[in-house]
This record gives C-alpha cells, sequence and structure tokens, in this order.
C-alpha cells in the first residue's frame, strides 16, 4: 500500500541512525516537512538497539514507515541476518513501508535488498558508496585537519555522492508512493581520486594537506597501531580493499532518476564546506 504524503501524527515515521550522517539529515527533512517522527537510537525514548531486538517491538509500535541505516556497515558479520530479523518485526507491526540504506559494491548489502524486496513490505533502496561528509564529518577528519592523509595504494577513483542528495530522495520516498518499489543506485556526477578530492579540499580551505600513499599491509597495520578498534580497523580495510577496486568508479543516475535534478557535485560541497572552518581553514 502507497503511504500518503499527507500528516498522520497516530502513525509516525520511524528514522534509524538518526545520530548519522544521513538519517539526522531525513529527521530533519521529515520535522521541516510537519510529519510526525520518531527517532530509532539507544539514546532515544522508547530505545532502539540493533543488538537488543527486544527494543524494537515498541520503537516500532505505531508507525508507518522506517528509515533504515544500519551501523556500522550492512558488510559486517551478522548484519544481513539482523536487519532481515528487523523487516520481519516491522511487517509484523504493521509497518508499511522500508526505506533502506544500502552499500553499492557490496555483496552482504546486496542480501540485505533481496531479504527486504522478499518481504510484503513496500520498499524503496537507495543504494550509495562513500559520501562527501566522510571527508568533513568522521573518517578523514582527523588526518585532514593535522595537514596529512595516509591512504593503501590501490584505490580506484569514487564518484562520492553528498548525504544531502541521499536524504532528499529518502524523506521523499518515506512519504510518497511514487517511489515505492524503486531501487536508485546514486553517485556525485562525477569520479575522482582520493588525491584529487584532498587536493580539492586543500586549496578550498587554502591549506597544504599532503596525501601519502602506503601499502595495504602498511596501512592496516597504521590502522592498529593508531589504536582503532580491530572490528572498526578491519571494517575500514574491507571497504577500501573491496569498494573502492574499480566497481563503483560508474557514475549511476539515481539521483536525477528520483528527484528529477543532478546530483550535487563534489566541488559545491567543498565550496560550502571550507568556509564554516571544519577542515581548519585560516
Amino acid at each position: 500500500m502507497a503511504i500518503s504524503s499527507t500528516r498522520d501524527d497516530a502513525h509516525p515515521i520511524l528514522v534509524l541512525g538518526a545520530n548519522g550522517k544521513t538519517g539526522g539529515r531525513v529527521l530533519a527533512r521529515l520535522r521541516a516537512a510537519g510529519h510526525a517522527v520518531r527517532v530509532g537510537s539507544r539514546s532515544a525514548e522508547p530505545r532502539f538497539d540493533w543488538e537488543e531486538p527486544a527494543t524494537w517491538k515498541s520503537a516500532l509500535q505505531d508507525v508507518r514507515a522506517v528509515y533504515v541505516a544500519y551501523q556500522p556497515d550492512l558488510c559486517v558479520p551478522g548484519a544481513v541476518e539482523t536487519v532481515t530479523a528487523f523487516f520481519d518485526a516491522a511487517a509484523e507491526a504493521g509497518v508499511e513501508k522500508i526505506v533502506l540504506l544500502s552499500g553499492r559494491g557490496e555483496p552482504e548489502a546486496l542480501e540485505a535488498e533481496k531479504a527486504l524486496q522478499a518481504t510484503s513490505l513496500d520498499w524503496t533502496i537507495v543504494r550509495a558508496s562513500w559520501f562527501f561528509q566522510n571527508f568533513s564529518e568522521n573518517y578523514f577528519l582527523d588526518e585532514i585537519v593535522a595537514g596529512a592523509i595516509t591512504l593503501p595504494e590501490g584505490l580506484a577513483p569514487e564518484p562520492f555522492v553528498d548525504a544531502d542528495d541521499i536524504a532528499d530522495i529518502a524523506a521523499e520516498a518515506l512519504v510518497d508512493g511514487r517511489h515505492s518499489r524503486k531501487l536508485y543506485e546514486v553517485t556525485g556526477p562525477q569520479a575522482l581520486s582520493f588525491a584529487d578530492a584532498i587536493a580539492q579540499i586543500g586549496q578550498a580551505a587554502d591549506r597544504e594537506i599532503a596525501c601519502q600513499i602506503i601499502s595495504k599491509e602498511a596501512y592496516a597495520q597504521a590502522l592498529a597501531e593508531a589504536g582503532l578498534p580491530p572490528d572498526v580497523a578491519g571494517l575500514v580495510v574491507y571497504l577500501f580493499n573491496t569498494v573502492l577496486d574499480g566497481r563503483n568508479t560508474p557514475v549511476a543516475h539515481g539521483v536525477e532518476q528520483a528527484l528529477g535534478r543532478p546530483p550535487r557535485s563534489f566541488a559545491a560541497y567543498v565550496a560550502r564546506t571550507a568556509p564554516t572552518g571544519v577542515w581548519g581553514a585560516k
């Protein structure tokens, strides 16, 4: 059943990953449009925790639609089984629609997509890879501010995508039946190497940011020596070795298909972000 774009205060929209890069933006858009929303996080009330299925029922009560952004990533062990169980719980709770943030080029994410498509739920899938905001909100930010970033060798160019484009699609899909059973593979308008991306940031921030390329083995060791938890370090290495091997370099057109406009560019992101001083702009 298509979900009406009209308000329904008695049946809120649950946003999982509401403290994340896309979830926070989806939440803000829905609130701005006047929709009743429920924050899905461990600090919210009712509480939601992926690792505690007992928390799911109360979070799903009376909910009409859910935005699913699984943390930390759909490729981690057990993630597909967890989200599959959640889809079943959502259907049992009477949820009508799921919008799933999926991982471009990740075999495990494809399994999660198939699990959702096999349910009785209405669905929209937004399949994305690396966000612009990985350079300004986590992952690479500390190194950029410090003036030097280290990366493993062999990384293919990536058509980074704006988390704001993802949020625009997801928020609309949660309330507009036009996106029913649509899969949107989203990228930015062009592929960039990491070195090119860092160079653009440095130029906009008026700073020298060194970019050192080392072997994959040395990079994995550097992550461990930096004190990164083994599971987090393993995830970063897996993503570098998997989705950045060239499979995701081609540009996709999901943003235009969903929204009828081109995706935002990396240059535009850099131009609006540098003045905030997040990269240590002078």
